[in-house]
């Protein structure tokens, strides 16, 4: 049943692993084009067909932009490329390559309606603001000053060392340290580069030649982008949570 729900929450990076290996297979033309309209039809199709809902597709609309905004600092810093033509290119980034950030949104979005979660002794805001805002810097700043990543690990888990999160499959209630369920998470992301990378969606310097596995260096990297991505999943959740009660929930449950 875990693995099924699991399954049902990365239905849209599943579907958009799926298109880019029928368009790599068919050798398509313009593919970033493609997929671009393919990603829109998946949104669409999950939101009228209710696997989505509209608040679940403002937090994947935020963070196409959020994804976009890096793709293009980090393509124009020579971090990694997107080589084909296409049309629509913004400074060299094929605007579908946000969905790939908006796809870990919906998977997060969906596992935590799909599983229950519930978080424990979550940390205050201001906290886990500035320390997601120095991380999502630090992917940019680095390029100019020393990197950060490694300190910015050390104080996670200062923050989150009292943080858990409680999932339920059927009638059964499990529990998980945060910064365990960033590294799990983290892991899969880093897998599905290697696919990703594999069937065309983008390339690093060293994949021009011929493909070649990502770096065992790029998953704390996404150790951290999916920490990023999870505090402002909590954090709209809490404040949503907020709403509905008409009152100030505890920060120790967020559901």
């Amino acid at each position: 049943m875990f693995g099924y729900q699991q399954a049902l929450s990365c239905l849209f990076p599943a579907l958009i692993f799926a298109s880019l290996a029928i368009l790599k297979v068919f050798d398509v033309p313009y593919t970033y084009d493609v997929m671009l309209v393919v990603c829109l039809l998946i949104q669409w199709i999950m939101v009228k067909t209710g696997l989505e809902t509209r608040d679940e597709l403002k937090v994947i609309c935020l963070f196409h932009l959020i994804g976009l905004a890096l793709e293009i600092f980090k393509v124009n810093m020579g971090s990694w490329s997107y080589p084909q033509e296409a049309w629509t290119k913004v400074w060299g980034v094929p605007l579908y390559s946000g969905f790939m950030y908006a796809s870990v949104a919906s998977y997060l979005c969906q596992a935590w309606r799909r599983l229950h979660v519930q978080i424990h002794h979550w940390p205050s805001s201001w906290l886990t603001v500035p320390t997601g805002a120095a991380i999502y810097l630090n992917f940019m700043t680095h390029h100019y000053i020393a990197d950060l990543r490694w300190v910015l690990t050390a104080l996670l888990f200062i923050i989150f060392f009292r943080s858990a999160v409680t999932f339920r499959v059927r009638a059964i209630t499990y529990r998980m340290p945060v910064i365990l369920s960033f590294f799990l998470i983290g892991f899969f992301v880093w897998l599905a580069e290697n696919i990703a990378t594999y069937l065309g969606a983008w390339q690093y310097p060293n994949q021009r030649e011929a493909w070649s596995m990502v770096s065992l260096g790029k998953m704390s990297s996404w150790f951290l982008l999916v920490i990023v991505s999870f505090l402002i999943v909590a954090q709209l959740k809490h404040v949503k949570s907020s709403e509905s009660r008409g009152q100030e929930p505890p920060v120790s449950a967020s559901d």
